[in-house]
Parts: C-alpha cells; structure tokens; sequence
C-alpha cells in the first residue's frame, strides 16, 4: 500500500517537474544578481539603497552568489529588490520513478550476481528466461520496500 502512495506522489512531483525538464539555464558568469543589477542600470550604490545595506555588503553579496554561500532568504530580498521573482528547484536528470528504479536495479543486479556465483559453484545455473524472470521479481520485492531502497545494507 504504501509502495503505491509513494509511487503516486512520484508521478505527481515528476509531472510538476516537468517544466524545470528544459530549465538548463547557465549562470551568468558575474553572476544573476550583478547581470539582472547591470542589465537594469543600478549600481552597487543604489542597490545597496534599496537593502539597506553599505555598499560594501553588494560586493560581498555578489561575490557570495558565485561562491554559492548565499541563502535562499537573501536572494529572495534581492530578487525582489531588483523587481524578479526568486526561483528555487530541482529538476531531475530523468524522472524520480526512473530514478527509483535504477536504483532498484542496481540492488538486484548485485543481488543476482552473488547468488548467480552460488548457483554456478552448485552448478545449477539459471537459464536466460528464468534469470530474467528472477531479476523482475526481485525489483519488485525491493520497490515494495521503498524505504530501505536506499540503504546500503538492503543489498
């Protein structure tokens, strides 16, 4: 049962995630801060007017964007000092249920590799049907177990 909420929330959060799919955006090299600042002709000066802060703090400020040390809280004043909306996310690489299978996956293959060395030491090899059948099965029983996908010692 819960195998299924999981999935169903899965699905739900990769279909919203869809619209960072295309959202490889590359960082201004100055930064966003300096490049949205310049592109609207502030200066530090008024900038720093607008925060309330020294001028000195928009040096550190931008500087702290490329280091990435700058929290989510502050780029939401600054993004809203500088008329933009912060935008904060992760876009998965492919989808969160492919994910979660891979993942599955890479516990069942190392799974059936030891017990395909057992099975060969025995001499009693699974055929490439059966051992097919066996790898579904077992991704199976692990995505049933969801919570410990992603626990080392669950291989």
């Amino acid at each position: 049962m819960k195998h299924r909420k999981l999935k169903r929330a899965r699905k739900q959060l990769d279909e919203t995630l869809q619209v960072f799919a295309a959202a490889t955006v590359a960082r201004p090299i100055r930064g966003w801060i300096r490049a949205i600042r310049d592109a609207l002709g502030m200066n530090m000066r008024q900038l720093a007017d607008r925060l309330g802060v020294v001028q000195s703090r928009i040096v550190k400020i931008e500087q702290d964007e490329l280091s990435g040390a700058l929290t989510i809280k502050t780029l939401e004043k600054i993004a809203d000092k500088l008329d933009c909306v912060f935008v904060y996310g992760f876009a998965p690489r492919s989808t969160l249920e492919n994910t979660v299978k891979n993942q599955a996956a890479c516990i069942a293959q190392e799974r059936m590799s030891k017990i395909s060395h057992h099975m060969y030491l025995e001499a009693q090899e699974l055929t490439n049907h059966h051992s097919k059948a066996a790898f579904e099965n077992m991704m199976e029983e692990i995505l049933e177990s969801p919570s410990k996908l992603w626990d080392k010692k669950f291989k």
